[in-house]
């Protein structure tokens, strides 16, 4: 049986439009035409918009760019290609959402697009089938700087988005879609489908995690986490964890979420898990309301929605809960 989400937005919670969610980190291409992205140069795969220059491949564009600000239009068509981002401030852009797939290819072992400058756009960008030999392959691997996600699709790879941990950076997520992704078969532990280190700030909004392979669908070590009006379906999930991990503890929301877990769990004992792996921070200022959540047609099991290893939250707000599901536990 198909279980289809709901329309994801829900009144208890106004949603930022999503215009004022990318202007938050200045995304140049929104006001870019995209008939004009290709004028200049029609035949190369990688174009920086505001010279013209074309190139064949990603990394010279990345190059040509170095340490300013610049946006690169990626052309329709599968790539095999990656880059390293060392500095700048770099857009990467696809003229129309998913018609850019970069299929498999990594660079330094990580991923497809390895970032370090001082930020970074993606946009309307495909990541499939990357894999490597520490069981971390990524579509987007960030080491420093600030990221905005929007209008991309991570899927069939050991890791969508994975993070250092750099306390000043900020990353936002946003009309995204991850699929197939995670595993626990590497000795040093689980990926995820984004897994974040020590950031700032993490905002996830108007995004779709679904079917995954192992591990948890968002885990965060950043300080503050913000996820609203996304999807969470994981009836068709494979030996997965939690939905939602925030291992040290968090401040921030998490609302007006839709969560369906599914059957084949490596651990079915929470939706969602705070400081289960020591309270690093204090978790008092977390909320959690406006969801919707749910066990799959045909499951049968008691769960918590919230376990709370922290001990400071001290409850949660409301939010409509499914047979088998308790609200919230100490643990």
């Amino acid at each position: 049986m198909t279980y289809a989400a709901p329309t994801l937005a829900r009144p208890m919670v106004k949603r930022l439009p999503t215009k004022a969610i990318l202007a938050i980190f200045g995304l140049a291409v929104a006001a870019i035409p995209a008939a004009s992205l290709f004028a200049q140069d029609r035949v190369s795969p990688y174009t920086v918009v505001e010279t013209g220059q074309g190139f064949e491949r990603l990394q010279d564009a990345v190059n040509a760019i170095g340490s300013n600000t610049g946006t690169i239009a990626i052309a329709p068509g599968r790539h095999e290609q990656c880059a390293v981002q060392i500095e700048g401030n770099i857009s990467y852009f696809a003229s129309e959402p998913g018609s850019a797939i970069f299929d498999g290819v990594t660079c330094e072992g990580k991923a497809a697009l390895v970032l370090r400058g001082e930020s970074a756009e993606v946009s309307g960008l495909i990541f499939q089938n990357m894999r490597v030999p520490d069981f971390n392959g990524s579509g987007i691997r960030l080491e420093t700087g600030d990221l905005t996600v929007a209008q991309s699709w991570f899927r069939d790879s050991q890791q969508g988005i994975l993070t250092g941990s750099d306390g000043s950076a900020r990353m936002v997520v946003d009309r995204s879609t991850f699929t197939r992704l995670g595993t626990c078969d590497g000795p040093g532990g689980c990926a995820h489908s984004i897994y974040t280190g020590d950031l700032g700030h993490v905002r996830i909004t108007n995004s779709r995690f679904e079917q995954g392979r192992g591990g948890h669908y968002v885990k965060s070590r950043a300080a503050r986490v913000d996820i609203a009006s996304s999807s969470f379906d994981d009836a068709a999930g494979r030996a997965t964890n939690y939905m939602i991990d925030l291992p040290g503890g968090a401040s921030g929301q998490i609302s007006n979420n839709w969560f369906v877990q599914g059957a084949d769990k490596e651990n079915y004992s929470a939706f969602i898990a705070v400081a289960a792996e020591g309270r690093q921070r204090s978790s008092s200022a977390l909320q959690v309301l406006g969801n919707d959540a749910r066990l799959a047609p045909g499951v049968s099991r008691n769960t918590v929605f919230v376990a709370d290893w922290s001990g400071d939250m001290g409850g949660i707000g409301d939010n409509a809960l499914g047979r088998g599901l308790s609200r919230y536990e100490v643990r």
